[in-house]
């Protein structure tokens, strides 16, 4: 593929990546996935992501100035999510749009997300809901369909502000207080209950009673989502009310069957 027309005018690019394939079974994307780059510059990223061989590729990549680059059309499956799950389906590059955000992540300093940037990503992600009809709770990150491998787009990505734009599912977290909590090791009907809640909302735990270290992985990828204060996998009253207010507010349709 040498070139294509962009689906969107605010792309200032085509920059077309040779990794991509055909969606499953004619799916439609219905969700957006935000990554972080996760490399040093945002030249040695776009490389990566458009070049034969690295069998890495997304839709979009948003650089730091705000400029958005289209590297693999929309109805086309990139290759960004690698193995994930979110409400029980498994192939993610077939169902989602797979947007790299250029940030060094935290292995190249993390840092803050500029304005500008944020701003095309909030632009570019809005014109994707209303072509695709992608609700906004199916706005994620990458760490909440793979937990146990992904930390991006991480902590310091303001998924609130993009909340206020109409984009993705977001509850203001409840305050962190002293008290009881439940941590790896802990077995009980509470960490069972709590187990279904996060399978509800769409998250890949299985549902056993025993907090063990799959389960802190997606308490740990929830935080960083919706309660970005504290992240250390242990389920605190904070994290536990902020999940169920999450879950209150979402459509009847959209709560996820736990098994």
């Amino acid at each position: 593929m040498k070139t294509f027309t962009p689906d969107t005018s605010i792309a200032s690019d085509v920059i077309a990546s040779p990794n991509y394939g055909e969606r499953s079974k004619g799916r439609e994307p219905d969700m957006i996935l935000l990554h972080y780059t996760g490399m040093p510059d945002a030249e040695g990223a776009v490389a990566r992501l458009c070049t034969a061989g690295s069998d890495v590729s997304s839709h979009y990549i948003v650089l730091e100035d705000g400029r958005i680059l289209q590297c693999v059309p929309e109805a086309k499956r990139a290759w960004h999510a690698g193995v994930s799950s979110w409400a029980g389906e498994e192939d993610i590059n077939s169902c989602s749009i797979g947007i790299e955000i250029v940030n060094g992540g935290h292995d190249w300093g993390y840092p803050d997300f500029p304005l500008r940037q944020i701003a095309a990503v909030i632009a570019l992600c809005r014109g994707i809901m209303l072509r695709r009809k992608v609700p906004p709770q199916r706005v994620l990150g990458h760490s909440d369909v793979a937990p146990s491998r992904k930390k991006d787009p991480g902590e310091k990505f303001p998924w609130h502000s993009l909340a206020n734009s109409g984009v993705g599912h977001w509850v203001q977290p409840a305050p962190i207080v002293r008290g009881e909590a439940l941590m790896l090791g802990t077995i009980s009907e509470d960490v069972q209950n709590m187990q279904m809640a996060l399978a509800k909302y769409g998250y890949g735990v299985p549902v056993t009673g025993k907090y063990d270290a799959a389960t802190m992985d997606v308490v740990t990828a929830f935080q960083r989502h919706f309660r970005p204060a504290r992240i250390d996998g242990i389920a605190d009253h904070s994290t536990l009310i902020t999940l169920h207010a999450l879950l209150s507010t979402l459509p009847a349709a959209a709560v996820t069957t736990a098994s």
